[in-house]
């Protein structure tokens, strides 16, 4: 089996209000933005994947990986992944694109990745994710309707300037909810953005000084505290954190994350398999967390087919007890813009998801929505390859470049 033919595809899906992401403060997204990726086989066999996009950013990109994937064989995925790391050479994080390889092997198997991974058919709890920062007092009146809807688990964000207004914004919400939910608080230090608000980077003391206010308000867990590659920074306030700590949703894969276990940087890890190295990437966080008594609970905040990417893994890890994370924050950041081009991911009442038994990574793109939402930039095939080699090289050299791969 071979790739033989590579699409890219810019999708905008609006919004219908905008959203404002902690992780970007002060910055209004109007659309849900990725670059769907549809590699197909010689056999006719289509695999999809997606990674998240501001804008029209990688329009270069399938001039750049179309001659490493073109050809390559979607089942070999150590060469696949070996094939993306070099296509790096510019600095793009390419690893996104390898689930597509396994929503192939799935359906040339008639099989969900997660059961080609060793994982079974189980439901999954959910928790509201946030994706914003509200008022406390607002914030307590919708978490309180959450959990009329279900969820048992929440997670609040915060980005104040100051600390004393962060440690207020968790203590009214923890009064305001009482022991009714479950509470985790993401710091969203890992990778500080401030093109907008200028919003100062935390040090150890201020992470351990609010790590000590999580723990006194019962708060379940401290997300990205500190920068992603601080690794000394992030091991020393996991060691005195009454707190759990968790990170590495966006860490360049088992290369960095595999120095977090070596330091002991967190109780939780959370690869996003979209940005930290694929799926053969995360299995083997997956597989280390359990070698160290570490929790593996993945970060999804991108679309649906990444959370679909993510959950696969999650149905992979059969000891795993922890909810996983729903993106939500109405009426902003909701099912049917989140997903876009795949049906709406609606967990039941009691913030329940049953497994999809679909082969593959387990959903199936909706074409009239793509098209809507969607423009194709690129497409490669071998013919338009060898035309394009040609007219870049001439055909003397198009020939012998030709040979010369052959012959390998």
């Amino acid at each position: 089996m071979k790739i033989a033919s590579i699409e890219l595809y810019h999708v905008q899906i609006p919004l219908k209000e905008t959203f404002w992401p902690t992780w970007i403060p002060g910055y209004p997204q109007t659309h849900n933005g990725f670059t769907l990726i549809k590699l197909v086989t010689d056999d006719g066999i289509e695999g999809y994947s997606a990674g998240s996009a501001l804008g029209l950013e990688r329009d270069g990109l399938g001039d750049l990986i179309g001659g490493y994937l073109l050809g390559a064989d979607p089942t070999d995925i150590e060469s696949v992944q070996a094939l993306l790391k070099q296509a790096g050479i510019l600095g793009w994080r390419n690893f996104w694109i390898e689930p597509a390889c396994w929503d192939i092997i799935g359906k040339s198997k008639g099989k969900p990745v997660y059961e080609l991974l060793g994982g079974e058919k189980r439901p999954i709890e959910v928790y509201c994710s946030t994706g914003e920062m509200h008022e406390p007092e607002k914030r307590v009146e919708e978490l309180l309707a959450m959990k009329e809807r279900g969820f048992k688990t929440a997670k609040l964000r915060v980005k104040n300037k100051e600390l004393k207004d962060d440690i207020r914004h968790i203590e009214v919400i923890r009064k305001g909810v009482g022991d009714r939910l479950v509470l985790g608080v993401d710091a969203n230090q890992g990778w500080l953005v401030t093109i907008v608000d200028k919003i100062p980077a935390w040090d150890l003391k201020r992470a351990t000084a609010f790590a000590e206010v999580c723990a006194a308000n019962g708060i379940s867990w401290l997300e990205e505290p500190l920068d992603s590659r601080d690794y000394d920074g992030n091991a020393a306030l996991k060691k005195i954190s009454k707190v759990r700590i968790s990170g590495a949703e966006l860490n360049y894969g088992w290369d960095e994350i595999k120095i977090m276990f070596e330091k002991d940087c967190f109780h939780i890890y959370q690869p996003d398999a979209t940005f930290a190295g694929g799926i053969a990437q995360v299995k083997k966080v997956i597989d280390a967390s359990h070698a160290h008594q570490r929790e593996y609970s993945p970060h999804t905040w991108t679309n649906g087919i990444g959370f679909y990417i993510n959950w696969n893994l999650v149905l992979a890890d059969k000891g795993n007890t922890l909810p996983l994370e729903y993106p939500l924050e109405e009426p902003s950041w909701v099912p049917e813009q989140r997903e876009g081009i795949i049906d709406p991911i609606l967990p039941d009442k009691n913030a329940m998801l049953a497994p999809f038994t679909k082969p593959g990574l387990g959903f199936e793109i909706d074409r009239k929505k793509l098209n809507k939402y969607g423009k194709r930039f690129f497409k490669l095939t071998e013919l338009r390859q060898k035309i394009k080699v040609i007219r870049q090289k001439g055909l003397k050299t198009a020939l012998a470049l030709k040979n010369r791969k052959e012959s390998q």
